[in-house]
C-alpha cells in the first residue's frame, strides 16, 4: 500500500532533506584528486550523527545469499560502477566520474539523494552523461504531478535518455520512501509496455525519483562482493536522485537545504 504523508511527517522529511542537502555540501568539498572514498564517507556519517541524525545505509541487509549488511554510511561509485560501491582505500585519480549516494533517517523518516561529480577534468563524454543524467531527473519530474501515472515518471526519463544517445539503467528503479527507505510504489527509469501503467499518483505521497545512466549499453552485473552493481561493458555511469513530494501542481523536492 502506498503511503500518503500527514504534514507532521512531511515536516520531519523535509528536515531530513535539509540535512541531507546540507551533508552533501560538506562531501563535495573533499571530492577531489588523492582523495580516499572512505575518507568520504566518514565525513558523510559525521555530518550526519552531529545533526542528530541516523545513515540510513549503514547496516542495510542485502537479500542476497551470504552477503555482508553494506558496512558504510555513503554508497561511492566511480567509473563503471552504477550504484552501491563500497568506499575503502581507494584514492579518486583526476577524470574519475564519481556517483555518492547517501540517506538519512531523521526523527523516524528517511531521506534520499544522490549526486555525480567529476574529478578535475573529463573527456566530453563524462561531462555529457553526466549532464544528461541530471537533465532525465527534470524531464521525469514533469511527470510527477498529483493524478497522472508512475509510468509517465518512467517515460520521460527514459525518451529524455534515449534522445541523448545513452541508455537507461532497467535492473535498479526509484521507490516510494518514508518512514521505510524503500516502499511502494516502484518507480523504473524505463517505460515497460508489458507492464501496467502503474499508480495514479496523489498529494502527499513522497517519491525517491533516482535515474541511473549509462554511456554505452542498459545491462549491469553485481560484483562478487554482492554490493557493488557496475556496467556489464564497462562503460561510464551517472546517478541523480532527490526525494519528492507530490503537491498539488508543482512537484516539492524535500532534499533540499531550507
Amino acid at each position: 500500500m502506498i503511503s500518503v504523508k500527514s504534514g507532521r511527517e512531511i515536516d520531519i522529511m523535509r528536515r531530513a532533506g535539509d540535512i541531507l542537502a546540507r551533508c552533501f555540501l560538506a562531501v563535495g568539498q573533499v571530492v577531489a584528486e588523492g582523495a580516499r572514498t572512505g575518507d568520504i564517507d566518514r565525513v558523510a556519517e559525521e555530518f550526519i550523527r552531529s545533526h542528530n541524525a541516523v545513515p540510513s545505509f549503514l547496516g542495510v541487509k542485502n537479500s542476497a545469499e551470504g552477503a555482508p549488511d553494506y558496512p558504510a554510511s555513503a554508497c561511492i561509485s566511480v567509473n563503471d560502477e552504477v550504484i552501491h560501491g563500497i568506499p575503502g582505500p581507494r584514492k579518486l585519480r583526476g577524470g574519475d566520474v564519481v556517483s555518492i549516494d547517501i540517506g538519512v533517517y531523521y526523527n523516524g523518516y528517511h531521506s534520499d539523494m544522490a549526486r555525480t561529480y567529476i574529478v578535475g577534468e573529463a573527456g566530453r563524454q563524462a561531462e555529457m552523461l553526466v549532464r544528461v543524467t541530471e537533465e532525465s531527473f527534470w524531464a521525469g519530474l514533469k511527470g510527477a504531478v498529483s493524478g497522472t501515472r508512475v509510468s509517465e515518471i518512467s517515460r520521460l526519463i527514459q525518451k529524455h535518455v534515449e534522445d541523448s544517445g545513452l541508455s537507461v539503467v532497467r535492473d535498479f528503479v526509484g521507490h516510494g520512501i518514508g518512514a521505510e527507505m524503500h516502499e511502494p510504489p516502484q518507480i523504473p527509469n524505463y517505460r515497460d509496455r508489458l507492464a501496467s501503467r502503474g499508480q495514479r499518483l496523489a498529494d502527499g505521497m513522497t517519491l525517491a525519483v533516482e535515474p541511473m545512466v549509462n554511456l554505452g549499453g542498459y545491462e549491469v552485473e553485481v560484483l562478487p562482493d554482492k554490493w557493488t552493481v557496475v556496467t556489464r561493458d564497462h562503460s561510464l555511469s551517472a546517478h541523480y536522485e532527490n526525494t519528492v513530494l507530490i503537491s498539488g501542481g508543482a512537484p516539492v523536492i524535500l532534499s533540499a537545504a531550507i
